[in-house]
């Protein structure tokens, strides 16, 4: 082989060499000269939930650092009524709310034509009527004034409420589903005031007995032990984590429910809410 040819072969073997050592596949070099893989990036995401008042707002603070960790970056929205929740989630403003039960959400499906889904029962928040002029429900005179929630859902459960302590009648089989229709016996004269749901604690100073939740009734130094008559166990309001249809079974979403019914979150209910609030999950 002549010595041109003998130099051209060997600065062609030099290029592909050079070229083989240029050319990256997204592999690394490890300490034992095999090839390791780029670890794959975990991918970040975001989600707005909209809510209201404590406890909600502190549940959702509580589990935020852990999704932080895990690469869900949640943004809490308090907002100033119980309709901008539904609103903000029905027009995809957020991705999910937490300050609702399901009947509620459900009403607000049926009046707004939209299709939000429950995902988790979160907590019972114990519903109960209070007084600032009674000491007991027997106090109560004939033509007291009472003061009803005027969504439909809420305005339910408090003529139940009411129902079950004897203090009026409902027609046979409405359950919750009350209104002030299906008061059949109102032999006592009561008189009754429907008031937004965020405004009922601010009436009771002008009104006989209140029906609200503890979260309204905290901000006047009133627990459920100090109602005059409270629901049973057995209500089917628990305060629930909604999203919508399209997004309910999202893996962002459905982590953030599993974080919501975690120990911790029990826990922080027993440790700080006890003699008002209980855990809808085991």
């Amino acid at each position: 082989m002549s010595q041109y040819l003998r130099t051209s072969v060997l600065l062609l073997a030099i290029l592909l060499i050079a070229a083989g050592c240029g050319q990256g596949n997204g592999k690394q070099e490890g300490a034992q000269g095999g090839a390791v893989t780029d670890a794959p990036k975990q991918e970040e995401t975001h989600i707005k939930v909209a809510s209201l008042i404590p406890p909600m707002t502190e549940v959702l603070e509580l589990v935020k650092p852990k999704l932080e960790e895990e690469g869900i970056h949640m943004e809490i929205v308090v907002l100033s009524d119980n309709t901008q929740p539904n609103t903000a989630l029905k027009n995809k403003e957020v991705d999910a709310n937490f300050f609702q039960h399901t009947p509620y959400m459900k009403s607000f499906n049926e009046n707004n034509d939209a299709t939000l889904a429950p995902v988790r029962e979160i907590y019972h928040a114990i519903y109960g009527a209070y007084s600032k002029r009674y000491a007991s429900i027997e106090e109560l005179p004939d033509g007291a004034s009472i003061g009803i929630a005027n969504d439909p859902a809420n305005t339910g459960r408090t003529l139940a409420l009411l129902d079950k302590a004897g203090l009026i009648k409902l027609a046979d089989g409405v359950g919750y589903n009350g209104t002030m229709e299906d008061i059949v016996d109102n032999a006592r004269g009561f008189k009754f005031q429907e008031v937004d749901l965020l405004m009922l604690a601010r009436v009771i100073d002008d009104l006989d007995l209140v029906a609200m939740y503890p979260a309204y009734a905290k901000p006047l130094n009133l627990t459920p032990k100090d109602a005059l008559i409270v629901e049973g166990e057995e209500s089917p309001f628990a305060i629930t984590l909604v999203a919508r249809e399209d997004n309910k079974d999202s893996a962002a979403i459905q982590r953030l429910a599993e974080l919501m019914t975690s120990e911790e979150v029990k826990t922080f209910f027993e440790e700080n809410y006890s003699d008002s609030v209980m855990p809808a999950f085991k």
